[in-house]
């Protein structure tokens, strides 16, 4: 059995990392090369870095902005944003990016995941998925920073992104997103029944018993943002908290 991990998560707009609620009402926070430092140097075992704007503005990756995140930096870093075809994700791994994160254009392009796994393999490819619940164990996926809904439901598409060789699901909960009153676990324990990946969990997370309660129910790992940019716990925190608890973190 695998370490979980403990994934601090950088929304960033341009150089500033910005939080919302539910993907609304985006507040700047901070710099994300400053962050990400900090957490690399309180423990944490990857960092990811979504310049979450990019798809709904059409534009690229703000490629200058990963380079200045990456240079100085020794966990893997993940990337993702406006990524639309294999040359995005060859321009980001250039860099720094260890794996890439797509979600909207996974939805209008699905052939893009294969492309990506043959050429960089699906260790190198993170498939982010956005939902909103629809009613009890059920759920649609929302693309363009959870601004569009695509009518696909979740365990259509889970079915698909493994199929097409992607090699980890981030799986937000867009309900629960920056609500810090615990991550979705219905959400999680339906994902895992049905795909066979490694998964992240993400959206929710307040508490200390939230992270444990997610990982317990068996994600590989958990993304958190609030409780980490506000100051509310620290990434060694949350590692004793979880070894306290019987879970293996690194």
């Amino acid at each position: 059995m695998l370490a979980k991990r403990i994934i601090p998560c950088l929304d960033t707009i341009g150089k500033n990392v910005v939080k919302g609620k539910s993907f609304q009402d985006l507040q700047i926070v901070g710099d994300a090369k400053e962050f990400a430092h900090k957490y690399e140097e309180e423990g944490a075992d990857e960092l990811v870095l979504l310049d979450i704007t990019a798809s709904l503005e059409n534009r690229d990756t703000f490629t200058d902005v990963v380079t200045e995140v990456a240079e100085e930096l020794f966990v893997p870093l993940t990337v993702g944003g406006g990524i639309k075809d294999i040359e995005d994700v060859r321009r980001l791994l250039k860099a720094g990016a260890d794996k890439v994160s797509i979600n909207t254009s996974a939805v209008l392009n699905p052939a893009l995941m294969h492309q990506i796994a043959k050429e960089f393999g699906s260790q190198c490819l993170v498939v982010a998925i956005d939902v909103k619940r629809r009613a009890k164990k059920s759920w649609e996926v929302y693309i363009k920073g959870g601004k569009e809904p695509t009518d696909i439901d979740l365990k259509d598409w889970l079915i698909e992104v493994e199929k097409r060789g992607a090699g980890e699901i981030l799986l937000t909960s867009i309900d629960a997103d920056g609500h810090q009153a615990g991550y979705d676990l219905e959400l999680l324990e339906f994902t895992l029944s049905v795909s066979n990946l490694p998964l992240i969990a993400s959206g929710g997370a307040g508490s200390l018993e939230d992270l444990y309660n997610a990982l317990y129910v068996g994600a590989d790992a958990v993304l958190a943002a609030s409780i980490f940019h506000f100051g509310t716990y620290s990434i060694s925190e949350v590692k004793d908290y979880l070894k306290s608890r019987g879970i293996w973190v690194r």
